[in-house]
């Protein structure tokens, strides 16, 4: 892992608002962080999240408070995800968004892994910061922690029809001299300190319930720019590459492993090689790209069974859908 981590220039909305609530100088705090104005006028530019965090316990220093990451949350703005925050506004049900977390992580940022545990009554998404190399250090701050999953409650209740909160949220330090007093107040459920892992629990039935905004057609649109996103910032992601390949070539009929290389510019035998790098498989990336664009095609009541077959390469969905 490189020592270089950067987050998306996105996350300056939220942090722009709440140094506005707090009448702190936006661009002279900026300048005085080492961040240049300029990032905040580039949506796709990246800062690095250790300035970002140095930004965040400034703001707290100044006005000697230790609550600025939860003012931050408060202020969610979509665009501070990118293409993955407006996919996830639209998105049919809260475990549909968070797993668009999940899956499309990196274009956030590059510090942390995402991943959903699944039980039957309780979801839980378990975040795990990167360690630096040369110091073994968590790259994300406490701060930086609070906010993202702060951030992700906010959406919720933003989207959902009721007052979203977690059951429980999971830290792994201590709340040293009570100085995250504010987080219980905040996520409204029980904030346990001292635990082995940083995540938050939710009710299955809840992350199931339809979102107010829910609209397949928007999604399929926006993940197909996730995709391209995500391929920009990684060209050596050959497994991204592959599935972006898959998704626009399914509509002419199922694409074989050959037809994907010469698409994407490599031998046969390069592809093969570079995707066992990976521990991937061209058989599961197809039945993967497969599934998941069929089971979004037939929320949109305008398709039929036939034309979401031809739109995943069959010419029979039933028989496909019998294997599950």
């Amino acid at each position: 892992m490189t020592d270089y981590f950067s987050v998306l220039s996105g996350w300056l909305i939220p942090i722009k608002r709440a140094m506005d609530e707090w009448d702190i100088d936006f661009n002279s705090t900026l300048a005085d962080c080492g961040i240049k104005t300029s990032d905040f006028k580039d949506p796709e530019s990246r800062i690095s999240a250790e300035r970002v965090s140095q930004l965040i316990e400034y703001c707290n220093h100044l006005k000697e408070r230790h609550d600025f990451a939860i003012t931050v949350a408060e202020n969610f703005h979509p665009g501070t995800f990118h293409i993955l925050g407006y996919a996830m506004m639209a998105s049919n049900n809260l475990y549909d968004a968070f797993k668009r977390v999940e899956r499309y992580k990196k274009v956030v940022s590059n510090t942390c892994s995402i991943k959903i545990e699944e039980g039957p009554r309780v979801y839980k998404l378990v975040l795990t910061p990167f360690l630096y190399e040369s110091t073994n250090r968590p790259v994300l701050s406490r701060n930086s922690i609070i906010i993202f999953i702060a951030t992700l409650v906010k959406f919720a209740r933003e989207c959902s029809s009721h007052n979203f909160r977690p059951q429980e949220v999971n830290l792994n330090w201590s709340n040293t001299e009570n100085m995250f007093y504010f987080l219980s107040d905040f996520f409204n459920c029980p904030v346990n300190f001292d635990q082995d892992e940083i995540s938050f629990s939710c009710d299955t039935a809840i992350l199931k319930e339809p979102l107010l905004g829910g609209n397949p057609l928007i999604t399929q649109s926006h993940e197909k720019m996730l995709n391209e996103f995500v391929s920009r910032l990684d060209k050596n992601d050959v497994v991204q590459i592959v599935r972006n390949s898959i998704h626009d070539m399914l509509p002419l009929g199922t694409p074989t492993q050959t037809d994907v290389a010469k698409q994407i510019g490599m031998s046969l035998r390069n592809l093969q090689r570079k995707l066992s790098e990976q521990d991937a498989c061209y058989r599961d990336l197809l039945e993967e790209t497969r599934k998941k664009l069929a089971l979004e095609y037939i929320t949109q009541g305008h398709l039929s069974l036939s034309e979401v077959g031809y739109l995943v390469g069959f010419s029979n969905i039933g028989i496909y859908f019998n294997k599950y």
